[in-house]
């Protein structure tokens, strides 16, 4: 199969790259702009481990082409935290006990992050609304959802993500 020229504009830099009308986009991720934060868990986008995003939309990765993703600002969990600085929720993640193996995490963050831009005051309610599309096979998702409240205050109360 022929391969087709495609940039992918990811976390803020451009990668020409040469792909497969059918490759994935966290395949090339993976492979072609060699960012391994986003996991593939169950290639059916149903487990949210590969969640990135689009445009600042949450969007799993399993279930979009690379080619569809020219012209889109993607931002991987490689972009979450800056000058060595976890973002708040990385931060609320490690100090509430919110990830295990770390598997489904960058998925969770990256759901989260988009999440709590436009919903910076949830419920527990909610966060377990929207954390329903993320599985998570270590933990009882009790410390995640503590970590995204306590990520979600910290936020409201000026520790943001543009005050690192």
């Amino acid at each position: 199969m022929d391969k087709l020229p495609v940039t992918l504009t990811v976390n803020g830099i451009n990668h020409d790259i040469r792909v497969e009308a059918r490759k994935l986009l966290s395949d090339a991720l993976r492979e072609d702009c060699h960012l391994t934060g986003t996991h593939v868990g169950c290639e059916h986008g149903v487990c949210g481990a590969c969640t990135v995003l689009v445009d600042g939309k949450a969007t799993r990765s399993c279930l979009s082409f690379a080619v569809q993703m020219e012209g889109h600002e993607i931002s991987t969990i490689e972009s979450v935290a800056h000058d060595d600085k976890l973002s708040p929720l990385q931060q609320a993640m490690h100090e509430e006990h919110g990830l295990q193996c770390g598997f489904c995490t960058p998925g969770i963050v990256m759901t989260f992050e988009a999440f709590l831009k436009n919903n910076p005051d949830p419920s527990e309610e909610e966060i377990r609304e929207a954390l329903s599309g993320n599985l998570c096979r270590c933990t009882g998702y009790h410390n995640i959802v503590k970590a995204i409240r306590k990520a979600a205050e910290q936020i409201k109360n000026g520790g943001g993500h543009d005050k690192r």
